[in-house]
């Protein structure tokens, strides 16, 4: 069995990557396709192996400036010749859906959302205040050619994948088409090595992640100015310098990116993660209950798939106000908390779990030539 695993961009790790981390362990000898890869920034499951790029990988400067390039990614995935491989395993957040496959082949398409920020958040990437007048003027003009290619090419996806109900959903919505569920697997290794003493001791809430529009941390940082107790920001992004440019009270501290060998530690010593965007699914709340944390998240996506309220709080409404009436209520709840419950509802998230599912649906895809065995890694 020839297998193409196919991604958007290898840029940065997160947890798409984490994903097609998993995937390439599944089956070893596939190859990988992806519109642009920046060398020596992916684990060596994924770097080990072939990796082909499309003609976007030869502009200049395209590593950090491929957002602007977005009206090119539909061309740039189709143009992949794949002749040859039997299963394309798509790993799918904005374009690689769309890949051809070659005649007599069998897709299965993993979606982390639809284009985002081509549906549902559009605003949040592209409103007033979020884009300039040129850009949000550019995006409002191929936003319908985009919608379109996207649902065209969810017809040639043999069989559909979702990270999360809630994704399942909106690909119901958005391409109508039906919509298995196998969710992302968390390193419980990493995350679930240290003992369950002492957790919570450095007295901080901690947020984590890429400083993107729909994930709010603009709401966070407003809330905490308001609020005598640390806020610890780890990672970088997009907004990095709207988010960074102004006066903030002494006890909010950006950390930038740190290295993966300090993420364990600095969820191990906060009080609880939050979680203030709403995401298709997030791997961060299970990060942070398999180091026995709990999470405060705004209470709408895959969250509610992963956070239960025995491990962490909930706030209705996306703003300032909102979350810090949450944050004020935890110190009352913090009492309530045993961390081994939330490392617990993590365990039902393990790469083993995921890996399962992956081959179970191939199999189901497959049909005879999977159970014979041709597909086992």
């Amino acid at each position: 069995m020839k297998v193409a695993l196919v991604h958007d961009w290898l840029v940065t790790l997160r947890g798409g990557e984490r994903v097609l981390e998993a995937l390439c362990e599944l089956f070893p000898d596939a190859d990988v396709y992806t519109l642009i890869h920046q060398p020596g920034t992916m684990p060596p499951a994924i770097e080990n192996r072939r990796i082909y790029t499309s003609f976007l990988q030869h502009i200049p400067g395209i590593h950090t400036r491929y957002r602007h390039f977005l009206p090119l990614f539909p061309r740039a995935i189709e143009s992949f010749h794949l002749e040859g491989y039997e299963l394309v395993l798509s790993s799918s957040h904005c374009v690689a859906k769309g890949i051809r496959k070659p005649p007599g082949a069998k897709h299965l398409s993993y979606i982390h959302a639809p284009m985002r920020y081509m549906w549902d958040l559009f605003d949040d990437y592209f409103g007033p205040g979020r884009a300039s007048l040129p850009v949000r003027t550019a995006a409002l003009a191929v936003r319908p050619w985009l919608q379109r290619w996207d649902r065209r090419t969810a017809a040639g996806v043999d069989r559909f994948l979702a990270n999360s109900r809630n994704i399942a959903t909106k690909i119901r919505r958005f391409w109508d088409r039906e919509a298995g569920v196998v969710h992302p697997p968390v390193d419980l290794e990493r995350f679930c090595a240290s003992s369950l003493e002492g957790t919570g001791r450095g007295g901080y809430f901690l947020w984590l992640g890429a400083f993107a529009p729909y994930k709010r941390l603009d709401m966070a940082l407003e809330a905490f100015r308001n609020l005598d107790t640390p806020l610890w920001v780890v990672g970088s992004g997009q907004e990095a310098a709207k988010l960074t440019s102004g006066p903030l009270p002494p006890h909010i501290r950006f950390l930038g990116n740190v290295s993966d060998a300090e993420v364990p530690a600095l969820y191990r010593d906060a009080r609880a993660l939050l979680f203030t965007g709403e995401e298709d699914f997030g791997l961060t709340p299970l990060e942070a209950q398999a180091t026995g944390r709990p999470v405060i998240a705004y209470a709408k996506g895959g969250v509610l798939e992963t956070v239960t309220s025995r491990t962490g709080l909930f706030f209705s409404e996306q703003t300032p106000a909102a979350l810090a009436a949450t944050v004020r209520q935890f110190d009352t709840w913090e009492a309530t908390f045993r961390p081994e419950e939330a490392r617990a509802q993590a365990l039902g998230f393990s790469k083993a779990v995921f890996q399962r599912g992956i081959m179970a649906e191939v199999e189901a895809l497959l049909g005879s030539r999977a159970s014979s065995g041709s597909v086992q890694p």
